[in-house]
């Protein structure tokens, strides 16, 4: 499996452990930063993963921030993305089951170590269901088709 990763500040600790689990499993990691402690904007390196798998040039990612959910919002922009916010191991495990996800987000500042390994262990090793998810997943790819082409939205 090729699997993309990137965080910002407050995810970087996690993030690096995160990728020695993901190298010990024999994963091919791409890491796209951040690499330092110093406070950097979100979005900069979501956009990089969920490129990444939305090119169909990584299978999977993984997100970190701080809560995860700046990093859900960016990567969920990109078509056939689906990132799923998880904060357990039964969270984790039906984003794959029932969704599909193909990006895994976490948040650094609200989940331990060991809890985190053990919610990317389950999202790595859950096969999606298929069935009436597969048709559900269909319906998301047509509201994805028919919305990602608006007017350009001015910031706030």
């Amino acid at each position: 499996m090729k699997l993309a990763i990137a965080s910002d500040h407050a995810g970087l600790k996690l993030k690096n452990r995160v990728i020695d689990l993901l190298k010990q499993k024999g994963i091919e990691v791409k890491d796209f930063g951040t690499d330092n402690h110093d406070s950097v904007d979100y979005p900069d390196f979501a956009m990089h993963v969920a490129q990444a798998v939305s090119r169909g040039q990584m299978e999977r990612g993984i997100l970190l921030c701080g809560s995860g959910i700046g990093m859900s919002i960016v990567a969920n922009k990109y078509r056939r993305v689906r990132a799923a916010l998880c904060y357990d191991i039964h969270t984790a495990r039906l984003s794959r089951e029932h969704n599909d996800a193909n990006i895994l987000v976490m948040g650094g500042r609200l989940l331990d170590e060991p809890k985190a390994l053990e919610i990317v262990k389950t999202w790595l090793e859950t096969e999606f269901e298929g069935g009436r998810h597969a048709r559900r997943i269909k319906k998301i790819l047509e509201i994805e088709n028919n919305n990602m082409h608006h007017p350009k939205v001015k910031p706030p």
